[in-house]
């Protein structure tokens, strides 16, 4: 009791406040009637994916990041959202934000991007209820990145903008249908995602986690392993008996051992040196989190499964992703950091 009313004083003062004439009405991605502010100064985002998305639209509105970025991941961002401070997170696991805390850092708009099942509408309900803040829900689907994409443009006042970026995401997902056309379907990999230092976890198929390998036309040899979807531990010999053709991995210690590690030299992908590992800087490229990085990924991925059909200049697509979505302009030596992860 004592919380709710420390919560209804805090919040009165958005709580009551009346419609201003420039008020806009929209509608998010889980069909909510959201009233807004006509311009939104103070972003809070809700989770990982959402600052990514924050950050490539509008960074300069961002009162925080979810987590501190790392040293390595600053290098890659620029100022000063790059230094801003860490404000937790409201969604997913190891929520770390009170409803107090959100009301003390006085934003005038909650983001989130990501799932709009039942479980996060009645959370951003829920928020929304208790603290007048108005919370968003955008359809984090990897299909769905070009309109959920111009649908945060819109509610951030960063149309012109979310356009542009529309277009490259269209774009990405028109060269993987133009590369995968020409690759007949007996003649696309066959491929394991490796997480975790042994290299023992992976998402089924169909999972968030794996979509993206998916999605340019790769086989997940995982399929079935937990219920689609989902993630799970599996054993070497379960992967000795599904043969991938390639390894993707996240992990910078599994794909440095792996030769070396017992066992796995039976797996067709490491004895043909078919091993890579994915870049993480300022965020992973298959997934960590499952956001907007994954449109440089899609293109990374096409090289590594069809480089032939592909063609792609890796170093120039990635000069042109952190330009036109990070803000930045990788040197030379960066590039090398980022795609250092050649076969193994």
């Amino acid at each position: 009791m004592k919380r709710r009313a420390a919560l209804a004083l805090l919040g009165a003062g958005l709580v009551a406040r009346p419609a201003l004439s420039q008020d806009r009405t929209l509608v998010d991605s889980a069909g909510r009637k959201i009233v807004l502010r006509a311009s939104i100064q103070r972003l809070f985002v809700a989770g990982p994916p959402a600052s990514v998305l924050a950050y490539v639209l509008d960074r300069d509105a961002m009162v925080g990041w979810v987590r501190t970025p790392s040293p390595a991941e600053k290098a890659f961002l620029t100022g000063p959202a790059r230094d801003l401070p860490e404000t937790g997170r409201l969604t997913g696991r190891g929520d770390t934000v009170s409803l107090e805390r959100l009301i003390a850092a006085k934003p005038d708009l909650v983001l989130d991007f990501g799932s709009v099942a039942p479980t996060y509408v009645s959370l951003a309900d829920r928020v929304q209820s208790q603290t007048g803040i108005p919370y968003v829900l955008i359809d984090g689907r990897f299909a769905s990145t070009a309109t959920s994409l111009k649908l945060a443009g819109d509610v951030l006042g960063r149309a012109e903008r979310a356009a542009d970026l529309a277009a490259y995401a269209e774009a990405s997902f028109a060269m993987v249908d133009g590369v995968l056309a020409r690759v007949p379907a007996d003649r696309r990999p066959r491929a394991y995602l490796a997480r975790g230092p042994e290299g023992l976890e992976t998402g089924s198929r169909g999972s968030i986690n794996t979509e993206i390998i998916e999605r340019v036309g790769a086989v997940n040899v995982a399929e079935g392993v937990a219920g689609s979807g989902n993630m799970a531990n599996v054993s070497l010999e379960q992967i000795i008996a599904w043969q991938p053709d390639v390894i993707v991995t996240l992990d910078r210690t599994f794909f440095t051992t792996v030769k070396s590690k017992p066992g796995w030299s039976q797996v067709r992908a490491v004895a043909d040196n078919r091993v890579y590992l994915a870049p993480s800087l300022p965020w992973g490229w298959i997934d960590a989190p499952p956001s907007l990085n994954r449109l440089i990924g899609l293109r990374w991925l096409l090289s590594v499964f069809h480089p032939a059909e592909a063609r792609i200049d890796l170093r120039s697509e990635t000069r042109e992703f952190y330009r036109l979505f990070y803000g930045v302009d990788p040197t030379d030596d960066q590039l090398a950091q980022l795609l250092g992860g050649a076969a193994n």
